[in-house]
């Protein structure tokens, strides 16, 4: 179960039912979201959704959050909450479900994704997908969870009032407060008021703008911004990077085309899934004849087409990384083009960002990236109007880096939270809230599980450590085998260098490296030495040993001795 337990009361009991509330990720960093409620024989998660790869996370394609107390308890689980589409939120589902199976409940454009995830990684029959309206609830175990309609930067996301035996919790999801959405109803913030007027035990809230002062911008005001950069540049074509998963953005693009009389082609895999199951629900509207293929981009003059494109974070594998080192198969890059970014940089990203602008711009093309994104969540005054109408007893802030939480403590502080009730979790911390009090009062085991490839978990920190070696420092291989009845050397040592030096180049330096090896080898023959481990690692030292006195570099030697 982790760690010692430790209790901020004495007796560590409580004398009220007690709900627990366990983040397994989504704390002190962005993404990986997924926190797991418990009351009595019963589990609810809410979110599963992945991290993307730090820089130092060598050949990695995503992280997924640790569920070993959710295995441990696999019996409880009842089912998993979604509150909305974006991959920090939904993409672990695919490996989750595998491991435990439950049903999973979201709303219409959500479970479309979702559908579209588990395409790619079919999971068991036992975990089925149950379509909720914002408005209905959802009965699991001890919990009734009702969806309250919200606004982000995707249509159909939720807010979710979990009532239990010990309280309500409200738990925010992602979302911002926008009076002139561009799909769907404004927030419904009068359900927040009426819970807040029942009472509510907690209110997990969004913090990943809590540090910015005022209101977040509308998502119509990019609308307007993209009409006067389409009027501004009639004779051009327009490629607009953004976020797959911004179903409100790409439809204002799409919207401003049809203003303009321009055609609209999709590139990207995630992108084309999105905006193909959006269509379908009728997330996205657009005439019959706007959106063709990209083969048939050539049948139109430039000026009258938009390609929407996926690589707004400067991915190297994206489309518009690909588009702007000139090889993308099917889109070059001409003078004339114009290239909008219209999404925030996601920390990290602005070197990667930085350098696909750079390409672009040599090739002629202007590129815009500023008034071109507003953001998909709460400042600080929007989330002082959750507050107000919430009233909650507790304070427990999620979704951000441990500044955006401590900020958002504060701002729970002045809200009248008192500081005794306000709590920042870490990941794996167990908070047991009741009517009287809360404590933290135990710690589960959490971290993140690495997937490379169809790999799961199969990369830990000693195979991220070689891959770091590797990339620093390259390899050398020496290869040698012994007749396995005179223990004479007949063949090698071949010595070959990957990421080192290069071997046509530096005929001397393998020269002196056999000169080693032989000199290495004799010598342990000379002391008796035939056991093949310590052969391997007198080659290995001696070679380093070498190799740091000449040229102070330090690769790694892998030494293969086979007998024939």
């Amino acid at each position: 179960m982790g760690n010692k337990k430790k209790f901020l009361f004495d007796d560590g009991t409580f004398e009220s039912p007690v709900v627990k509330v366990i983040p397994l990720g989504g704390l002190e960093q962005i993404g990986m979201n997924m926190t797991a409620f418990e009351y009595g024989e019963t589990i609810i998660v809410v979110d599963c959704g992945i991290a993307f790869p730090e820089d130092d996370m060598l050949g990695i394609d995503l992280v997924i959050p640790d569920i070993t107390y959710l295995k441990e308890n696999a019996q409880k689980v009842r089912g998993y909450v979604i509150t909305h589409g974006h991959e920090d939120h939904i993409g672990a589902l695919p490996y989750i479900l595998n491991d435990i199976p439950a049903n999973v409940y979201a709303t219409k454009l959500t479970i479309a994704l979702i559908e579209n995830k588990i395409k790619e990684h079919p999971v068991p029959r036992k975990a089925k997908l149950k379509e909720i309206s914002c408005g209905q609830s959802v009965n699991l175990g001890d919990f009734r969870v009702e969806f309250i309609r919200t606004n982000h930067s995707i249509a159909d996301s939720a807010a979710l009032a979990i009532n239990s035996p010990a309280g309500t919790i409200i738990h925010t999801g992602d979302f911002k407060v926008d009076y002139t959405p561009v799909y769907g109803e404004t927030i419904d913030l009068c359900r927040f008021a009426e819970y807040g007027k029942k009472g509510v035990l907690a209110l997990l809230c969004d913090s990943t703008n809590v540090m910015r002062p005022g209101f977040t911008m509308s998502e119509r005001t990019v609308g307007k911004t993209f009409d006067t950069i389409f009027a501004e540049n009639t004779m051009s074509r327009i490629i607009v990077a953004t976020f797959s998963s911004n179903v409100d953005r790409i439809q204002q693009v799409i919207n401003s085309a049809e203003k303009f009389g321009r055609k609209v082609a999709v590139e990207g895999r995630s992108m084309i899934n999105v905006i193909t199951a959006a269509k379908e629900l009728g997330y996205i509207k657009a005439a019959e004849n706007t959106l063709i293929p990209i083969e048939n981009m050539k049948n139109y003059p430039e000026e009258q087409i938009v390609l929407i494109t996926t690589g707004s974070q400067g991915e190297a594998m994206a489309a518009l990384s690909r588009i702007a080192a000139n090889i993308h198969k099917k889109v070059s890059i001409s003078p004339n083009d114009v290239v909008i970014f219209s999404s925030s940089t996601i920390p990290g990203n602005e070197k990667n960002i930085s350098r696909v602008i750079n390409e672009l711009t040599m090739k002629g093309a202007r590129v815009i990236y500023q008034d071109t994104h507003v953001s998909g969540h709460a400042c600080a005054e929007e989330i002082k109007l959750i507050y107000t109408l919430t009233k909650p007893k507790y304070a427990i802030p999620v979704h951000g880096e441990y500044r955006h939480l401590a900020a958002h403590r504060d701002l729970a502080i002045t809200m009248g939270v008192p500081k005794e009730n306000t709590f920042i979790l870490s990941a794996g911390d167990v908070l047991s809230l009741s009517s009287e009090r809360a404590a933290i009062t135990d710690k589960v085991t959490t971290g993140g599980i690495l997937v490379d490839g169809l790999g799961v978990g199969d990369v830990g920190n000693v195979v991220l450590h070689d891959r770091q070696l590797l990339s620093e420092n390259g390899l050398i291989i020496v290869a040698i085998a012994f007749d396995q009845a005179s223990g004479e050397i007949i063949s090698g040592p071949d010595i070959i260098s990957r990421g080192f030096v290069y071997m046509k180049e530096a005929e001397e330096l393998i020269n002196e490296l056999t000169d080693v090896v032989n000199e290495t080898i004799d010598d342990c023959f000379y002391r008796n030495i035939t056991d093949r481990v310590k052969l391997k690692n007198r080659i290995r030292d001696s070679l380093s040993d070498h190799l740091w006195k000449k040229m102070k570099r330090n690769p790694v030697i892998l030494p293969i001795v086979m007998e024939v």
